[in-house]
């Protein structure tokens, strides 16, 4: 009976000091997960927006990714998709302008 008590004492004081919550960072790596889930994004592209993500580049609260970024995804994403000549150039114009 008292095992049972302790064990209660000692989850309920983990509850109390948030041992058990999520961390900012489970928190943020779920959120860009899931940003990059709704983008589609694969391969390269997936790496890239991930890492910028996690260390806070492309916040995923809604705040718009930098040019330098999009443009980094955005080439790629465009040779994951092993695309070449004017295909590439109309993926990489529409993907750069937001609107892919």
């Amino acid at each position: 009976m008292k095992r049972i008590m302790l064990v209660g004492l000692v989850a309920g004081a983990l509850l109390a000091t948030g041992a058990w919550a999520e961390t900012v960072q489970q928190s943020r790596m779920k959120s860009c997960n899931a940003d990059a889930g709704k983008q589609q994004l694969t391969g390269d592209a997936r790496k890239a927006f991930m890492k910028s993500c996690l260390s806070g580049g492309a916040k995923s609260e809604g705040k718009a990714m930098t040019q330098q970024q999009r443009m980094k995804d955005c080439n790629a994403e465009a040779s994951g998709k092993q695309m070449k000549g004017d295909a590439r150039k109309a993926f990489m114009k529409s993907c750069l302008s937001g609107k892919k």
